[in-house]
C-alpha cells in the first residue's frame, strides 16, 4: 500500500490489521532502524550533527523532518542512510509472517514507486486524496505549520502517476468510516482474487 502523505494510509492499515491482516509499516521499521545507539543513528549524527539526537538517545524526528523537507540533498542523503536498512527489515518481517502461515500480509510503503519496489509486492493498492484536503489534515491533524506542510506534500511523487500504476485505487473523500468500509471491500476482492 502507498499513497502520499495524509492520504489515509494507516486508517486502510488499522482496518486491513483488525481484518486479520498483518501490516508492517514503513514509519515502524524507521523507528527501529534509528534506534538508541543504533549504527544509522550514529550515521545520521555524524552527517547531520550529533544535536539531532535527543538526552533519551533517540532520534529528534521532528528535528529530522524540518531539516530533510527543506533540503532535497539532506532528504536523499538521509534516504540513503534509512533505506538500505528498512528493506532489510521488512524482509525479515515478511519471512517471519510466511513461516507463521500468513497467507497475505500488507506492506505500508510511502516512497515505493520512487524508491522502484512495485515489483517486490504482488498487488499495489494507492491511497489518494485532494492535495487541499491533505494538507489540511496536515495542519489541523498533525500541527504542521502551513508552509511546512506544502514543502512535504510537495517533496512526494505526483499522485497522478501513482494512481496510474497502481492495481487498485483507495479513494479518501468522506469520513475515516467511509474510508474503512471502502478498504474492507477492497480486502474482500483481493482476498476472493487469491483463492480464484
Amino acid at each position: 500500500m502507498t499513497g502520499n502523505v495524509a492520504a489515509g494510509k494507516s486508517v486502510v492499515a488499522a482496518a486491513w490489521e483488525r481484518a486479520g491482516v498483518p501490516v508492517v509499516r514503513a514509519d515502524d521499521l524507521a523507528r527501529q532502524a534509528v534506534g538508541r545507539d543504533s549504527v544509522r543513528l550514529q550515521a545520521i549524527a555524524a552527517r547531520f550533527g550529533a544535536d539531532l539526537v535527543r538526552e533519551d538517545g533517540e532520534l529528534d524526528r521532528d528535528r529530522m523532518r524540518e531539516i530533510v523537507f527543506r533540503d532535497p540533498e539532506a532528504r536523499r542523503d538521509l534516504e540513503g542512510i534509512l533505506h538500505p536498512a528498512i528493506r532489510a527489515l521488512r524482509a525479515e518481517w515478511m519471512e517471519n509472517r510466511r513461516a507463521e502461515g500468513a497467507s497475505l500480509v500488507a506492506s505500508e510503503v510511502p516512497l515505493l514507486y520512487e524508491l522502484g519496489m512495485e515489483e517486490e509486492f504482488d498487488v499495489v493498492v494507492v491511497v489518494d486524496a485532494p492535495e487541499p484536503l491533505r494538507e489540511e489534515r496536515l495542519v489541523g491533524d498533525r500541527g504542521l505549520d502551513p508552509a511546512e506542510a506544502r514543502r512535504i506534500i510537495a517533496s512526494q511523487g505526483n499522485p497522478r502517476a501513482k494512481r496510474e500504476k497502481a492495481d487498485y485505487v483507495l479513494e479518501n473523500l468522506g469520513t475515516e468510516e467511509d474510508l474503512r468500509r471502502a478498504a474492507l471491500a477492497l480486502l474482500a476482492r483481493i482476498r476472493e482474487g487469491w483463492r480464484g
